[in-house]
């Protein structure tokens, strides 16, 4: 499940996977959450939360995930992922510089430096 982080400052969007990820989860809650912010015409700055109660995205939310990435190639300003996952940071160190904008990784215990970084 996806799940909306709130309490972020305005220009920053939040998301924190709970469990095993679905399509529907982008369809959902993530995919109407980007619509409105990019509504705003700003690029968007995005804190994704893969914490310790994620265990794994499905074959059709890791299709949906790449869908998002470049259904909005342009529109990433900022993209601030926490986990402690090493195959998601292995991944970012590989494919990271693909992503338009910049991109980081926090561990989990570094949740507070990335809400800092993304909202910058």
């Amino acid at each position: 499940m996806i799940r909306v982080i709130e309490g972020l400052p305005e220009q920053v969007i939040g998301f924190e996977a709970v469990g095993e990820v679905e399509a529907a989860d982008y369809k959902d809650v993530l995919d109407p959450a980007l619509e409105t912010a990019l509504a705003s015409g700003d690029k968007l700055r995005l804190l994704c939360v893969l914490g310790d109660e994620f265990t794994g995205f499905t074959a059709g939310a890791e299709w949906e995930d790449a869908k998002v990435g470049i259904r909005h190639w342009t529109a990433w300003e900022k993209i601030a992922l926490v986990t402690d996952e090493k195959w998601v940071k292995d991944a970012i160190k590989a494919f990271g510089w693909m992503v338009p904008g910049e991109v980081k990784t926090y561990a989990n215990s570094d949740f507070d430096d990335a809400r800092t970084w993304v909202a910058q």
